[in-house]
């Protein structure tokens, strides 16, 4: 069961996310009928961390297998999206393929699960800010490099 909970007019999400690099871009996922980017992920399930969380999605999502090697950010999210409020954790960690041939994929990638508007694409680092990533903190902490930090977003 996904830690999501709707507590008066906020829907309170737990999640988690991976930032994968190769060739200094990293891997985003856009659903094709949105505006923005975000780094690929999904809501933690109750009882489990954000290693885990971000080890099942990716599997689920483009079907590799990752190994978490280091610790990015805890992000506090306010944003409203189609009129409703959340307030969402939002850990991020640091995460390389475990083939060796995944490690030199540098094309757009398709959902396994059968999700056609989802796609999982490379982002130019040195560019990174020019992208409409979220949450909007995501490409100043990509950028800076230093890690891990804990920054508050307000959307």
């Amino acid at each position: 069961m996904d830690i999501s909970i709707v507590l008066e007019d906020y829907k309170l999400n737990v999640r988690a996310a991976a930032v994968i690099i190769h060739n200094n871009k990293v891997l985003v996922h856009k659903n094709v009928n949105s505006d923005h980017y975000s780094l690929i992920g999904g809501r933690v399930q109750l009882g489990e961390d954000s290693a885990t969380t971000v080890k099942r999605e990716v599997q689920e999502e483009i079907g590799k297998d990752i190994e978490v090697t280091g610790y990015i950010a805890t992000v506090e999210n306010f944003f409203e999206m189609n009129g409703q409020k959340y307030h969402e954790y939002l850990f991020i960690n640091k995460a390389e393929f475990i083939n060796e041939e995944d490690k030199h994929i540098d094309y757009t990638l398709k959902n396994v699960e059968g999700k056609d508007y989802l796609q999982y694409e490379w982002l130019d680092l040195d560019k990174i800010e020019a992208y409409p990533l979220l949450p909007k903190v995501v490409p100043g902490i990509l950028k800076d490099g230093n890690f891990p930090v804990h920054k508050i977003n307000v959307d």
